[in-house]
């Protein structure tokens, strides 16, 4: 669907060819096209006129009187509106951010006396998430709202919804219906994302870059660009900021907090996406220590879960001081048919990437499947230059897309290739883009073989490609193997991030992690449900539940790589303006939504939903919907509206919106082949069948008004003829009514 947007993007730009803008217009602002912008998929929030009839383009300001254009536009082009102001405020939280960005745009391009639907389109950065939407227009105000799925009055329109959703899972696009050309639109959208780690700091980017024609072409206009950042790290120590992209101003320093502040006329629109990093005082450039912390969070009596809320973190130090585990790795790959293409080429890639960074000392091996399983070796091979030589031959002559798919065999094959000794970390990598019917049953033989195993359990970490593979059950087994997870849902992110999971996970330099203290509470309840090993790529944050009194500082132990048992003391303080719940809503949410899938329990299903309502994060058992207000008219003193009027005013519409969830898998489509880019959303699903059919009844009923003349011309000869082709011809015409309202209705549930 993104070459879908794209192609719709640059008919648009070549119908604003059209807009007159004066005998002595002002030159537009052409600055050099970045890199990004080739494609034209937004690289900031923006809003498109949608463009079906290519007549309605024109200036609103200044009518160009330009001869009738004949046809349409199939698809839709997507026209870039005017930006006339923009704000953002962000809010960072450990390896959190809220994001809220505030913009006004104009209908520059459709004619005074015409009306168009009007796209907005957010791009989010890492792992964003769509929290709300408000949009205000001058005739209409409308915002998101979130509903239980369950509580859907015609669950239909839900299951049919086309618009609201996620192209390639970053960037949420949602429709405004009939805006006027040359007015007004407001638009306010607030996500979260997550903040990367690396180096001991935390790295924030925010798709901030906007492409040179959402510039007005004025003379005298005042462009104001304004940007506030919160930063809270949660521990209470001094914060220190590393690089930022815009001119900063520190408007608040407080010990554990920080305030900047960026505000600026401007001749131009930012053309740099906003980036900030900052690392915290424990966490020096030469620190060779491993440092924590645990925030507790006191429940409000709104909250679904009464239990006491905390946060654990860890971090591992921010020089190469400490040894890494030696490992045994193995990965599980997915060759089926559905990989075909790019998918497996992007696996390949990460995976040779990966087998290059091994260390002398570690073992690995290749296990390839679809409906059976393909071994590059019987054992575990030395990651020596020689086999590694042999390993890219055999993956080049063996990774052949074909066949279906079958996990749990490649899997138990791996487990139990790997060595039961105490001396190594052995590391399991599945990937694939599919899902099959035995998933809770591998996730139960497995749950009982790895929690008996210790230190020697293999850490089972999973990554995702696409829509048709179960996340849920992935993530399931990542927790369940005390490993990690990571999904790609379009073609072009795989290789990168697969390539992060694989080198990121794979640097373990303290296993077997217990939180003592925490652990002998009562009700205690942690998000995963078992605690990772600590990596030196990345910090470990995890958040529970519990019951009882925590003690001022707990004991946090483990196992280095030389064999030797670790214990640290990590001090128990109050969170202080740090909204533990809000922050990790979504982790605790995926965790249980998983826990709900794998126990198949309707109980956790209904807390997801409650949690979910609470805090405002869209879950599998949530749906955002768009509900629009009529504004009430401006009236004089003399002019006065009735009561049946203003009930109409009061009357709220609501449109639904595809639900956001990641699903739980599709069987069918896995037992079909069906490649990666086929569960994308249509950008233009349901408008072009509609208009496709009004076009067709158009025609027809410009036949009917043809033959009504020609019986005129009978009637004059037989006027038995003349009422026999009038009733043929009104049945005709009826008919063709009746499927285009079947066909309308079919589209719109």
């Amino acid at each position: 669907m993104a070459n879908e947007f794209a192609t719709s993007v640059d008919m648009g730009l070549q119908l604003t060819k059209r807009i007159y803008y004066g005998k002595n217009p002002p030159k537009p602002l052409v600055m050099e096209k970045k890199s990004s912008e080739i494609n034209n998929l937004p690289t900031a929030p923006m809003v498109y006129a949608v463009v079906r009839d290519p007549s309605m383009v024109d200036n609103p300001d200044i009518p160009s009187y330009q001869p009738y254009v004949y046809g349409r536009c199939d698809p839709p082009a997507l026209i870039p509106l005017d930006m006339q102001g923009i704000a953002m405020e962000v809010d960072c939280y450990m390896d959190t951010a809220f994001v809220t960005v505030n913009g006004t745009w104009r209908v520059h391009c459709i004619a005074s006396s015409r009306y168009c639907d009007c796209r907005i389109a957010v791009p989010m950065g890492e792992q964003g998430s769509v929290l709300g939407v408000e949009i205000e227009t001058p005739s209409r105000s409308y915002s998101t709202l979130l509903i239980e799925s369950n509580d859907t009055k015609d669950a239909g329109l839900v299951a049919n919804a086309k618009d609201g959703f996620l192209l390639n899972r970053r960037i949420y696009t949602l429709k405004v219906p009939q805006v006027a050309g040359g007015s007004i639109l407001s638009v306010k959208v607030s996500w979260s994302q997550k903040l990367l780690y690396q180096d001991g700091q935390f790295s924030l980017n925010i798709p901030f870059s906007f492409p040179w024609y959402v510039n007005p072409i004025a003379k005298l206009l005042c462009k104001k660009e304004r940007i506030r950042l919160n930063v809270n790290s949660g521990m209470g120590k001094e914060i220190l900021c590393g690089s930022c992209s815009h001119p900063l101003k520190e408007t608040r320093r407080v010990v554990g907090s920080l305030g900047f502040l960026y505000e600026s006329e401007i001749r131009a629109w930012s053309m740099d996406d906003f980036s900030f990093s900052y690392k915290v005082r424990p966490l020096p450039v030469h620190s060779s220590e491993i440092l924590g912390s645990v925030l507790l969070n006191r429940v409000s009596m709104l909250d679904v879960d009464q239990r006491e809320m905390f946060c654990f973190n860890l971090y591992p130090p921010t020089v190469n001081a400490m040894k890494v585990f030696r490992k045994e790795v193995v990965y599980v790959v997915d060759i089926s048919a559905s990989m075909q293409g790019r998918p497996l080429e992007n696996v390949k890639s990460a995976l040779l990437a990966a087998l290059s960074k091994l260390s002398p000392a570690d073992t690995f091996n290749v296990i390839a499947f679809n409906g059976k399983s393909l071994l590059f070796s019987s054992s575990l091979e030395p990651s020596g230059k020689e086999s590694i030589g042999k390993a890219t031959q055999w993956i080049d002559q063996n990774f052949v897309a074909e066949g279906g798919t079958d996990i749990s065999l490649p899997l138990n094959q791996a487990i139990e290739m790997l060595s039961k000794n105490g001396d190594s970390i052995p590391l399991v990598f599945l990937i694939t883009d599919g899902s099959v019917g035995d998933e809770r049953e591998i996730c139960e033989a497995l749950r009982g073989r790895l929690m008996k195993r210790g230190l020697n359990a293999p850490r089972i970490s999973t990554f995702g490609i696409g829509l048709y593979c179960n996340h849920y059950f992935l993530q399931m087994l990542a927790q369940i193997g005390r490993g990690y997870y990571d999904a790609a849902y379009d073609l072009d992110s795989i290789s990168s991030r697969l390539e992060r999971l694989l080198n990121g996970t794979s640097s373990v330099i303290l296993a077997d992690l217990k939180i003592e203290a925490l652990e002998s509470l009562d009700s205690f309840e942690l998000y995963p449900c078992y605690l990772p090993d600590l990596l030196s790529s990345r910090p470990l944050i995890v958040s529970g539940r519990f019951i009882g009194t925590c003690p001022g500082s707990v004991k946090v132990s483990g196992t280095l790589a030389d064999l030797s048992s670790f214990v640290v003391d990590v001090k128990v303080q109050k969170a202080k303006d740090f909204p533990l719940e809000r922050v990790f809503a979504r982790r605790q949410i995926e965790t249980i939504t998983a826990n709900a899938w794998f126990s198949e329990n309707n109980q956790l299903e209904e807390m997801v939903a409650k949690l979910s309502l609470q805090i405002g994060v869209p879950s599998e058992y949530t749906n955002l919907v768009l509900v629009e207000n009529l504004k009430e008219k401006q009236t004089s003193k003399l002019e006065t509206v009735d009561e049946k009027a203003s009930d109409q005013l009061n009357v709220k519409k609501i449109i639904y919106l595809r639900a956001l969830g990641v699903g739980f898998g599709n069987l069918k489509a896995t037992a079909d082949n069906l490649p990666v880019e086929a569960a994308e959303p249509k950008l233009h699903e349901t408008s072009e069948m509609v208009f496709a059919a009004a076009s067709n009844l158009c025609g027809k009923l410009c036949d009917f008004c043809c033959c009504m003349c020609f019986i005129q011309f009978c009637s004059r000869v037989s006027d038995r003829c003349a009422v026999t082709l009038a009733q043929l011809c009104t049945a005709l015409a009826c008919f063709e009514c009746i499927s285009f309202c079947c066909e309308v209705c079919g589209e719109c549930g």
